[in-house]
C-alpha cells in the first residue's frame, strides 16, 4: 500500500485525494500525534504512569561528563538516554539542576528558574525532557522549597534592609534575653540551627547550613513565590518534581523547643530531640492540597514526591491525603529496616496495610544522602545485593533506583582530602559521608571508566576497577545489570496486577510471597538450599543464573543459599 493511501484510508471522509498535499499530510501527522497524546492521557486518568513504575535517581553531577571538566552534565546525560530506555525506567529524577553556590550541591539554591552552568543551560535542560520523552521516559526535577541560598537574591535584600518585604520570606527572630540563640533547635551538622545577623541583632533560621536560610512558609508571598515555580516547570514539559525536606517546610509560630526523645525512638530523633516544632508540622497538609490541584490541571498529571524523613507509618500515611496531596511520599522506615526477611515483611505489612486505598507505596535501598543497599544490606555481598534488587523490583507500588543500583554499585571510601561535601566534614558520624555514595558511575573499565576523558580527573574519585561496570555486566547473563532489566521486564508485563499483595511464608531466612502475577522466593541463607513447590509458570528468573529454563517434571524448585526466584504466571 503506497503512502498516499496509507493516508486516505485514516484522512476525513469528505476530503479527496487531491486534498492530500504537503501541507494537509504534515497537519494530518500533529493531528494524529495529538490523538496519541490524549489517548495516553486518558490512560494516565486510568493509571498513573508512575503506578507501579520504575524510575531512576541520577545525581547529575556523577553520571556522564561531556565537557572534560570532570563533572557530570546534561549533554553527557543526554547520551545515556537509549541506556534508560533499554533499562526500562519510567521515569528519571534529577538531582538539583537549579543554579547554586554548591555550599550543599545544589540544595542550596539561589535561582528556582535557571539552570547551573555546570550543568549546561535552560536549552539543554529542555531538549534532555524532549529526548527521554521521545523514548517514553519523564522527567522529574528536584524542588529545595525548605530554604534558599544565602546568596539567592530574596535573602541578600532580606539582609540588606530589614525593612524591606523579603525580610518576612524568611524566619528571623530575637535571642533570649542572654543574647543566645530563639530555642533549641539543632541544624543538620548538630549545632544551633540560629545563626545571627549583626547588622540587626537578629537570629535566621536554618536546618541545615548557615547558607541555607530557611523560608518562612507562613508567608503567603512565599506560597505564590513557589506556585509559579511549580508551573513554569511544568510548562516547560517536566513531569513531576521530588520535593526534598517537604515534612519540615513549616515551622511551628511560636518556636518552641523541640522536646528531648525517649531512648526507644532514638533512630528518627534529631541530635536527641523530636522534632515536634521545628518541623513535621500539620500546615503543610493544605499546601500540599493546593500543590496537587496545580499537578493534576496539567494533562497528563504532574507527580509529586515527598522526601518525607518521619518514623512512623502513620504519619507517612497522612502525606497521601485522601488521594489529594502528594502522589509518593518516601518510605524510610523501608529504607533503613534490617536486611533480614522478618524486618523487611514486617515492614511491607505494616506499610500496605496503613496507607489509603488509593495510595502508592514507594521502595528504595539507596540514594544521594545515605549508604549505598549493596554496601548497607548486602555488605558489599554481590549475591545478597540481587537478592535485594529482586525484592525491591517485586513490591507493589513504585521503586527508585539509585544510579549504579542496577550493576551493584558500592560505597567508595574517599579520603578525607578528596571529600567534597561541606556537610559531611562538619559530622563526626560516618554514615552522614555522603560523598562516598556519590561517586562517578563506572560506564567501562580503564582510565576515566566512561564517566569523562582519559586523564581527566572526575570531581570525586572512582571505586576499585573490579568489573562492577555497565560494559562489563551487559556481557555477562548472570549480572546485577542483567537481572535488573529482566526484573523490570517482568514487571512490567503484569503490572496491572501488581497491587495484590500476599506474605505467605516468613522465616529467619525465607521469605515467600506474592505480588499479583509474580511469586518470589527470597533465601537469605548463607549455606542452605530450600525446596520451594513449582507453582504454574509462564517464565522464571533466578537472580544467581538469570532466566531458568526447563524445570523438568519435579513439583520442587530448588532455590540456593543467597538466591532469589520469580516466577511469572
Amino acid at each position: 500500500m503506497s503512502l498516499e493511501d496509507l493516508l486516505y484510508r485514516v484522512s476525513p471522509p469528505e476530503l479527496s485525494r487531491a486534498d492530500l498535499g504537503f501541507g494537509w499530510v504534515s497537519n494530518m501527522i500533529r493531528s494524529r500525534q495529538e490523538i496519541v497524546r490524549t489517548m495516553m492521557q486518558d490512560v494516565d486518568r486510568i493509571r498513573p504512569w508512575w503506578e507501579n513504575g520504575v524510575l531512576y535517581h541520577i545525581y547529575l553531577r556523577s553520571f556522564v561528563d561531556s565537557n572534560g571538566d570532570g563533572f557530570g552534565d546534561l549533554k553527557g546525560a543526554m547520551g545515556k538516554i537509549d541506556y534508560l530506555s533499554d533499562l526500562g525506567v519510567d521515569g528519571v529524577w534529577l538531582s538539583p539542576t537549579m543554579p547554586s553556590p554548591n555550599d550543599d550541591w545544589g540544595y542550596d539554591v539561589a535561582d528556582y528558574l535557571g539552570v547551573h552552568p555546570d550543568y549546561g543551560t535552560i536549552d539543554d535542560l529542555d531538549e534532555f525532557i524532549e529526548r527521554c520523552s521521545e523514548k517514553g521516559v519523564r522527567v522529574l526535577l528536584d524542588l529545595v522549597p525548605n530554604h534558599t541560598s544565602s546568596s539567592h537574591p530574596w535573602f541578600i535584600k532580606a539582609i540588606e534592609k530589614p525593612e524591606s518585604p523579603f525580610r518576612r520570606y524568611y524566619v528571623f527572630a530575637k535571642g533570649k534575653q542572654d543574647g543566645s540563640p530563639p530555642n533549641n533547635w539543632k541544624d543538620a551538622t548538630g549545632a544551633s540551627a540560629w545563626t545571627l545577623d549583626e547588622r540587626s541583632g537578629e537570629y535566621y533560621l536554618h536546618n541545615f547550613l548557615p547558607s541555607q536560610p530557611d523560608l518562612n512558609w507562613w508567608n503567603e508571598d512565599v506560597q505564590r513565590e513557589f506556585e509559579h515555580i511549580l508551573r513554569f516547570w511544568f510548562d516547560r514539559g517536566v513531569a513531576g518534581f521530588r520535593i526534598d525536606v517537604a515534612h519540615g517546610i513549616f515551622k511551628d509560630k511560636l518556636l518552641r523547643d523541640d522536646p528531648p526523645a525517649p531512648e526507644m525512638s532514638r533512630q528518627f530523633s534529631h541530635f536527641g530531640l523530636v522534632e515536634t516544632y521545628s518541623k513535621n508540622r500539620d500546615e503543610v497538609h493544605p499546601l500540599y492540597k493546593r500543590w496537587r490541584k496545580i499537578a493534576d490541571a496539567y494533562r497528563p498529571n504532574r507527580l509529586l514526591v515527598g522526601e518525607t524523613w518521619v518514623g512512623d507509618i502513620g504519619r507517612l500515611a497522612r502525606f497521601y491525603g485522601d488521594g489529594d496531596e502528594l502522589n509518593l511520599a518516601f518510605n524510610f522506615m523501608f529504607v533503613f529496616t534490617e536486611f533480614d526477611p522478618k524486618s523487611l515483611s514486617e515492614i511491607v505489612q505494616s506499610t500496605l496495610s496503613v496507607l489509603p486505598d488509593t495510595a502508592s507505596p514507594v521502595w528504595t535501598g539507596s540514594n544521594h544522602d545515605i549508604s549505598r543497599f549493596p554496601t548497607r544490606w548486602a555488605h558489599d555481598d554481590d549475591d545478597k545485593t540481587k537478592v535485594a534488587l529482586t525484592i525491591l523490583l517485586t513490591l507493589p507500588g513504585t521503586v527508585f533506583l539509585y544510579y549504579g543500583d542496577e550493576i551493584g554499585m558500592r560505597d567508595v571510601d574517599v579520603p578525607i582530602e578528596l571529600q567534597r561535601d561541606p556537610m559531611t566534614k562538619l559530622i563526626p558520624m560516618a554514615r552522614f559521608q555522603r560523598d562516598r555514595a556519590r561517586t562517578p558511575m563506572p560506564w567501562r573499565s580503564g582510565d576515566g571508566r566512561g564517566f569523562c576523558d582519559p586523564g581527566t580527573t572526575p570531581w570525586l574519585p572512582f571505586g576499585p576497577d573490579d568489573g562492577r561496570d555497565v560494559q562489563s555486566q551487559s556481557l555477562d547473563e548472570s549480572s546485577a545489570l542483567t537481572l535488573t532489566k529482566r526484573l523490570i521486564r517482568l514487571r512490567c508485563s503484569v503490572r496491572d496486577t501488581l497491587s495484590r499483595f500476599e506474605s505467605l511464608e516468613v522465616t529467619e531466612k525465607l521469605w515467600r510471597y506474592r505480588c499479583g502475577d509474580l511469586y518470589v522466593v527470597a533465601n537469605f541463607a548463607e549455606d542452605e538450599s530450600y525446596e520451594a513447590p513449582l507453582p504454574p509458570y509462564k517464565e522464571a528468573v533466578s537472580s544467581r543464573y538469570g532466566a531458568v529454563g526447563s524445570l523438568g517434571d519435579s513439583d520442587l524448585f530448588e532455590v540456593g543459599p543467597k538466591e532469589a526466584v520469580v516466577f511469572r504466571r
